[in-house]
């Protein structure tokens, strides 16, 4: 996830738990309410700042019956004069509304608006009608309706219908008010116009890093008039086997940015980007991708004010905020919200076209609001604080802070809860994605008040979802409050996790640290000291050595410490915990020893993940060693620090590319490193006297598939060679050499294997081999 400085980083269909039983339609009391009226509030000229200028507009009210939502009610047509400085503003027929679905919908009446608000005193929805194509969303007037709260609202549900609104091209927000009491939690200010959580599509800038509309605003928008996507008679999702997965995680803008990417500037970047890449994803051999977050962020939230970090631009995403929005800078061309999502399903049914699974690294357990000391209310602070945030209101109503990030959504809440669940639904059935990966996911099992849970209500219902059940989950079990849940994060037997004692233990083994091969060998094997439990699997065990935080696989080999300068926070960010080794110096070097011996370490690095029991996860540009010059926390950084460089690729196809896609290949080939169950006696036998002795870092086993196959492998984190005996093939069998870690290209890697093997091998220092019985 995105690091601040504090760390080393329903569809609807029925009523919060806790509104009122008696608060139903049938309760509006429509003779007397409407002859109060629905207050038309105004038509507002805005600047793009939210500022908004008097208007002389004069409403007149006609009445008139109609039959709404199966009885009668009032029907008031709104006649606008419009302001010297506007068009004609058009007429409205305008009803109560209904309080589901939460969002703008499409009703039999014109387009529902319904939001949740439990303290709210005051709701009022704002339009604006872009007729002339404006693309900032409050240069044109908005109207703005004032909802009454005993017509308006079913228990804490607000609600509008409108009849005689567009179906598209219409953006819309809210002005809420409520008490101003800041240390009961609540954060209202109805200057700002906040956008809808349950809005489809946010309309922002449309040009991703556009330094010209810096400041410009976000509103929820819908789009009712395109025909449903066409995902094309021969589609069908890959339905992928968890123990079969190897996942390739990246950055959508990250990944084709670069002018070496070849492509036209206007898809650089962008989903359709992504589209024109995926030969090189097939050809590395991954077959699915895990994206850095694509619902809807502002890159330019570092730079709404003076501070150190003001010179980057969020990259990462880590900074949501609307759950339910992909983000619409990554659409080519500026086309806007509803061409994104267009483009994103174009993507989605693009990949999967190529049997490759698309997994979405989701942040729910914090938005991009901030903190108090320096907020920025766009949507949830100012609709109900309380309500979506965790609190203390022991200590004044204080946002409690277990994301490093300001502040902690309140998962856990049921209509926060109903507000998550409702969002994944929306990912899969408008997607089609297939699964997801929480950060800092022990966030979501935490109670209201911030304590752990044993059983979180979220977690729980996330696992059970009868929507949800064909998806992977996944969850980075830590949060930056201490709650490490590493092995025991609450499962229903569904939940996988990120293994970061797998990364940890790899590592340290790997770069010659004493006293780490046991711990080796249980990493290798599936982690059952971790996920042997009840009906877990070695597949939930999702194994990597390198993410988006942290070092790149290049990184790892040739640096000490992080250098993260060039973030502005004096190299407090980032991790200090990597257990890497510079291989005998710090950063880039000419010495040819030295860089042959980091080229090896990532290989031994590779080979070790690829041959893990469990599901291998690698980095973008791990495949030809993309560097980030020592920086462990680069999420700001708009740059070639982070994106692929396809001409570096071209350069390295033929040897290091070579050998990671080959690798991955022989994985997918050879069942014995991908069986759902744990080793057990019969499938491996370890050729170790030696488990007890902290200073051996030599380890060699064989593996036996039933099927007959035989795998034999070593890994030497010695500085010295070993030569070490090789057991005996199986009958008629004899052994071949696939990998030597040592040897130059092609040589690293035969897949038909070399001949004579004898009954000792020479293994090199910081190398590894694997030979297959054939």
């Amino acid at each position: 996830m995105l690091h601040s400085s504090f760390i080393s980083k329903s569809n609807g269909t029925k009523f919060p738990s806790f509104a009122s039983a008696n608060a139903t339609l049938s309760s509006f009391r429509a003779s007397s309410h409407f002859q109060m009226g629905l207050k038309w509030s105004r038509i507002a000229l805005s600047s793009s700042s939210g500022q908004r200028l008097s208007s002389k507009a004069r409403s007149r009210v006609k009445h008139r019956t109609a039959n709404v939502y199966g009885r009668q009610a009032r029907e008031r047509v709104l006649e606008e004069e419009a302001p010297e400085m506007a068009e004609a503003t058009p007429s409205f027929k305008i009803f109560p509304g209904q309080a589901f679905p939460l969002g703008a919908s499409e009703v039999d009446n014109g387009i529902n608006f319904a939001i949740f608000s439990q303290h709210a005193t005051a709701v009022t929805l704002c339009l604006s009608l872009p007729q002339r194509g404006e693309l900032d969303m409050l240069a044109g007037g908005m109207i703005e309706f004032s909802l009454d709260p005993n017509l308006n609202k079913t228990g804490d549900i607000w609600h509008i219908c409108i009849e005689d609104l567009p179906r598209s091209n219409v953006l819309y927000g809210y002005r809420i008010d409520g008490p101003k009491d800041s240390d009961k939690g609540h954060r209202f200010d109805s200057n700002n116009v906040l956008i809808d959580p349950y809005a489809k599509l946010v309309e922002g800038r449309r040009n991703f890093g556009d330094a010209k509309h810096k400041l410009s605003k976000f509103l929820g928008t819908y789009d009712f008039d395109s025909l449903p996507f066409d995902w094309g008679e021969d589609y069908k999702l890959p339905n992928i086997p968890e123990r079969e997965l190897v996942v390739y995680e990246m950055n959508v803008r990250a990944f084709t940015a670069d002018e070496s990417s070849c492509l036209d500037q206007d898809i650089r970047g962008t989903y359709a980007g992504l589209i024109e890449k995926i030969p090189h994803l097939l050809e590395l051999g991954i077959n699915a991708v895990e994206l850095l977050p694509v619902f809807e962020f502002d890159e330019f939230e570092f730079q709404r004010r003076p501070n150190p970090r003001d010179h980057m631009i969020n990259t990462w995403g880590y900074s949501t905020i609307n759950f339910f929005a992909p983000m619409s800078r990554y659409g080519s061309g500026g086309g806007g919200a509803v061409s994104a999502s267009r483009e994103f399903k174009e993507m989605v049914k693009a990949l999967h076209g190529a049997g490759i699974e698309v997994i979405l690294d989701v942040v729910y357990n914090h938005t991009n609001e901030a903190d108090d000391k320096h907020p920025y209310t766009t949507s949830f602070r100012g609709i109900d604080n309380k309500v979506y945030y965790m609190v203390d209101l022991n200590n004044k109503g204080q946002l409690l802070n277990f994301s490093g990030c300001g502040n902690t959504f309140n998962c856990n809440h049921p209509v926060v809860m109903e507000l998550i669940l409702d969002s994944l639904r929306h990912w899969v059935v408008e997607y089609h994605i297939d699964g997801f990966r929480f950060d800092l996911a022990s966030v979501l099992c935490r109670g209201t008040d911030g304590s752990p849970l044993g059983a979180p209500p979220l977690i729980r219902a996330i696992a059970k979802d009868a929507t949800l059940s064909r998806c992977k989950i996944i969850a980075e079990p830590w949060d930056c409050g201490g709650l490490y849940l590493v092995g025991s994060f609450p499962n229903w037997d569904r939940w996988a996790e990120w293994n970061g004692k797998y990364r940890d233990d790899l590592r340290r083994f790997i770069k010659g640290d004493p006293g780490m091969k046991g711990a080796f060998a249980t990493r290798v094997s599936g982690s059952a000291d971790l996920y042997r439990k009840n009906k877990r699997k070695p597949y939930h065990s999702v194994n990597f050595v390198i993410a988006h935080d942290g070092f790149t696989l290049r990184d790892l080999v040739s640096y000490n410490s992080k250098h993260n300068e060039a973030n502005g926070e004096g190299g407090n960010d980032g991790s200090n915990d990597n257990f890497s080794w510079n291989c005998g110096f710090e950063g880039e070097t000419d010495n040819v020893d030295i860089i042959a011996l980091r080229f090896r370490q990532m290989k031994n690095f590779h080979l070790a993940l690829m041959v893990s029991r469990g599901v291998p996860m690698m980095l973008m540009g791990d495949e030809y060693g993309h560097t980030r010059y020592g920086n462990n926390n680069s999420y700001g950084h708009d740059t070639a620090l982070n994106n692929f460089q396809w001409q570096q690729l071209n350069a390295r196809k033929s040897d290091h590319f070579r050998f990671f896609s080959e690798v991955i290949h022989y994985r997918q080939k050879h069942r014995v490193f991908s069986h759902e169950n744990f080793l057990d006696r019969s499938d491996v036998t370890w050729h170790e006297d030696n488990w007890d002795n902290p200073d051996s870092k030599f380890l060699a086993f064989t593996l036996h598939d039933k099927g007959g196959g035989e795998i034999y492998l070593a890994f030497n984190a010695h500085d010295f060679f070993v030569k070490v005996s090789i057991p005996p093939a199986p009958p008629k069998r004899r052994w071949f050499r696939v990998v030597d870690t040592n040897l130059a290209s092609p040589d690293d890697f035969v897949g038909e294997g070399v001949p004579g093997i004898g009954s000792t091998y020479n293994v090199a220092p910081y190398s590894s081999i694997l030979l297959e019985a054939k």
